[in-house]
Parts: structure tokens; sequence; C-alpha cells
């Protein structure tokens, strides 16, 4: 994709998703942190189901650290796996507690010394908590789209990361963040994409291999 073509085709994104925000519900930097745990292999809309009662109950970090995992766990159970979610979720809270005198750290590399985050959630986490954009937060949606559009031939969601940080310049990094997500989610379908009123199919290799 040429230069003027990723202008192009991020400015046609942003006119047809201008509400693309992330779509987890939080109030703080830990609450978002619990959140996207929560959505591992689970929908944003049933975490966002899910958050407000747990939420309630655990108003600070010190409730997560000391809340009986039993409860924490039957709180969770809807999101699913929610044992290991439950685990990660307060031994989480210990460290930023004890490690970085209760504040969840802005950057990447502490961020991932935390019990259940990745590199897909840390991301997530520097840009809603902090308004950092440093990487993309490659997940199925995004995954899909950099497939499909030809951006990445990578499967690895860091690998892909990587791709489409060569591609677009930094100052698009949060746009690209919430744009493929909504992009995955309304149109870009992983059954059945709506090719046909899709607004930047001219930048797509599956539409045009598929159309010719």
């Amino acid at each position: 994709m040429k230069k003027t073509d990723i202008v192009n085709f991020i400015n046609i994104l942003k006119q047809t998703y201008p509400d693309a925000t992330c779509s987890l519900d939080f109030k703080n930097p830990f609450q978002i942190t619990v959140a996207v745990m929560l959505s591992a292999q689970c929908t944003d809309e049933r975490v966002n189901k899910t958050t407000p009662a747990l939420f309630e109950k655990c108003k600070t970090i010190e409730d997560f650290a000391n809340i009986d995992i039993k409860e924490l766990e039957e709180i969770i159970h809807p999101c699913g796996f929610y044992k290991n979610k439950a685990k990660n979720i307060k031994e989480c809270a210990k460290m930023v507690l004890t490690k970085f005198n209760g504040e969840v750290p802005h950057t990447m590399d502490e961020l991932l010394t935390l019990p259940g985050i990745g590199r897909k959630s840390a991301n997530v986490i520097l840009l809603e908590a902090f308004g950092i954009a440093k990487g993309i937060a490659v997940d199925t949606h995004a995954k899909r789209v950099s497939n499909r559009m030809g951006l990445s031939l990578e499967t690895d969601p860091e690998k892909i990361e990587q791709d489409l940080l060569k591609i677009f310049p930094k100052e698009y990094l949060k746009d690209i963040n919430h744009l493929f997500v909504w992009h995955g989610r309304k149109t870009c379908d992983s059954r059945k994409p709506l090719c046909d009123t899709c607004t930047v199919k001219q930048f797509c290799k599956y539409y045009l291999k598929s159309s010719k």
C-alpha cells in the first residue's frame, strides 16, 4: 500500500466508523486491566454484563487482591475460563500493590510482568488507560482484517503487529487499534464478509481476487 493510499485508507475507515472506540466499560486503569483479562476468548458484550457486579463488589485494587477466590470465580463465571482468570486477577492485583505501589504500570515491559497480561492486552491498557499508542492490539478482528487486506501474511498476532507497525505511521496507531476491530465486527465478518458494502474494498486483496 502506497503512503497516499495509507492515509486515504485510514480516513475512509474513520468516516465509516466515526464512533469507533473501545467497547469495554471501565472507569480506571485497573478496571480496564480486569476487563481485558476477562475478554480473552469472550465477547466484550458478555464482559460488560459481568463487570458491573464485579466492580461494585471490588471497588479498589485491595478488594480484588483480598476477595475470596470462590466468590470471584462465581461472579466471572459467565466469561469462561473463570478459574484461570480469577487466579490471574487476584495475583495481578497483589503484584500491582506490592511491586507498583498500587498503580497500574505505564510501560509495555512492566505490564507484561503482570499475571494474565500478554502483549495484546498490554496494548489495550496502554491506549485506553493512559492514551499511549505505541503498538497495535491484534485480536481476532484485527488479525482477520490484516490477512484479508493483504497487510500481513502472518498468523501469529505479534508478527502481524510488527508488519502493521511498518506500514502505519505512529500518529495513526490509536485510530488503527479501534478501526480494525470495528471493521472486523461490522463489515469484515469471519464467515460472510460484506464486501459489496465495504468502503475500503479497493485496497483489499481478498476482494480484488474474489471479484475477478
